[in-house]
């Protein structure tokens, strides 16, 4: 832990190989030696340090003795822990675990190894403490959810383990771990910080590279249904306008749809509408913009966002404000506009699908009238892209002020953080709602398919089309098995 820059691939391989973590002797001698410098500091200098000899926020200029500086780290976690709503779902409390000991680990902090140690001994043995998803402002990092999560280090608040709830000293008991004991500063390094935010935005990222995939799938299996046109997804047309995301997107499609009978046939129109046309250029936005939030996710997560910094080499501390949560607000409410026109276009998509165009039947149901068919799944999609629209207003452009004046100005990351599940969620749901009916959009083509294959001894199916083996061959869409095959 802290030997090397996190990636968004060596995180998924924590979390999904359930691999334990360790600190090397030489982050355990990189946090002590600032632990160290901070100490001598305290002992030589007469002059205030915030939040270390101070009290916190609008309260800076209240000094406080030295035989209190471990009570008032302490006193800060308790008071602070005060996030509300609903449990945040165990992969995020695993993540801020992971991204906070991988902050103190840079050494910069002024933390006692021991914290960070007993963070790891909580990640490894899945001691999750219990934080709820709201009371973050996002500015003096993440202070109300980091408290929760850190509650139970000093023995105080709940936690799961083994999927019971418990008192956390009790499971402290078990493991015959001792609460750690505060030091100087360690309440601030733990709770500025920006983990909270930052956890969300990395599990997010994580469905949006997937989710990004997914949408060009459906996408291509409804175009192909749609009798569409594969010119608008040639190379040169995207060379004309270079973006990465919308290059990448035509390369995608092009491979997928290689060999499509129905692709290459002759056309009878000379352009589709734009939720088929314009694909290159809608998914490949979103694909940009996934992109560059990564990057800025990827610089907070390897960044030092509690406050004051400590600099030993250069005999400095510095109250700054690296727990601002405003890079992150603004990426994240770019996220969501981005992710939530990925389902504005699907939902568009589904409905050129059941109006019953291009030789497809209305509905995309055999007998309209006595059927509804795919009536429904449209009106539940495009619920949900009315949802998601609401949800893209901009978390970041809102700030009240707090801390009698002194945090004047706040980020709402955390709220733009947790509003991106909402928009995932939903953007699942429709894609989900969008391949069926792009499926059921075959039904012309599913009886000469079947039976052809059928014939050839290559597929079994009965009346309700279960198929009972894998099949391939290069007369039919590459799509079309997809669907056999599923």
């Amino acid at each position: 832990m802290g030997a090397e820059p996190l990636t968004f691939e060596r995180i998924e391989e924590i979390l999904t190989g359930n691999m334990k973590l360790e600190l090397t002797p030489e982050v355990k001698e990189r946090i002590q030696r600032c632990r160290d410098y901070l100490d001598r500091k305290i002992e030589t200098q007469s002059e205030p340090l915030y939040g270390i000899t101070t009290g916190f926020g609008s309260l800076c200029n209240k000094n406080i003795s030295p035989d209190e500086l471990s009570t008032l780290q302490e006193n800060l976690v308790k008071s602070h822990a005060c996030s509300v709503g609903d449990e945040v779902s165990p992969v995020i409390v695993r993540l801020m675990m992971l991204l906070k000991a991988h902050a103190l680990s840079l050494g910069h902090s002024g933390v006692q190894v021991i914290t960070v140690q007993r963070i790891l001994d909580f990640f490894n043995n899945d001691v999750l403490p219990i934080v709820y998803d709201r009371g973050s402002l996002g500015a003096s990092g993440d202070l109300a959810p980091l408290a929760n999560l850190f509650l139970p280090l000093i023995g105080v608040g709940d936690v799961y383990y083994k999927g019971k709830k418990r008192e956390a000293i009790s499971v402290l008991d078990e493991f015959a771990w001792k609460p750690v004991r505060l030091m100087s500063k360690e309440g601030l390094a733990l709770l500025n910080g920006t983990q909270f935010m930052s956890a969300n935005g990395v599990f997010a990222l994580m469905r949006a590279f997937a989710v990004s995939k997914r949408a060009d799938l459906i996408a291509a299996l409804s175009l192909e249904a749609f009798d569409g046109r594969i010119d608008p997804f040639m190379d040169c047309i995207q060379q004309m306008r270079p973006h990465p995301g919308q290059i990448e997107t035509g390369d995608a499609f092009r491979r997928i749809l290689e060999g499509s009978e129905l692709i290459s046939r002759k056309k009878e129109h000379v352009q589709d509408p734009y939720s088929f046309r314009c694909i290159p250029q809608v998914h490949g936005a979103t694909k940009d913009a996934i992109r560059y939030v990564s990057g800025v996710l990827l610089t907070e997560i390897n960044s030092v966002t509690d406050n004051p910094t400590i600099f030993p080499d250069e005999d400095k501390i510095i109250s700054g404000g690296n727990f601002h949560g405003q890079p992150l607000a603004i990426s994240y409410d770019f996220l969501a506009i981005a992710l939530a026109e990925l389902g504005n276009i699907s939902e568009r998509r589904v409905a050129q699908l059941i109006m019953g165009l291009r030789g497809l039947p209305e509905f995309l149901v055999a007998n309209p009238g006595l059927n509804s068919g795919f009536m429904i799944p449209q009106y539940a999609a495009a619920s949900m892209v009315s949802q998601n629209k609401m949800y893209c207003y901009a978390a970041s452009s809102d700030s009240i002020v707090s801390s009698n004046g002194q945090e004047d100005h706040v980020s709402m990351g955390a709220n733009a953080a947790t509003k991106l599940f909402k928009i995932m969620d939903n953007l699942d749901h429709i894609l989900a709602r969008y391949r069926v009916p792009s499926s059921g959009a075959y039904f012309p083509y599913l009886g000469e398919i079947l039976e052809s294959l059928s014939q050839r001894g290559s597929l079994h199916w009965r009346r309700h089309h279960h198929v009972s083996r894998n099949t391939s061959d290069g007369r039919f869409p590459k799509t079309v098995y997809f669907i056999i095959r599923r």
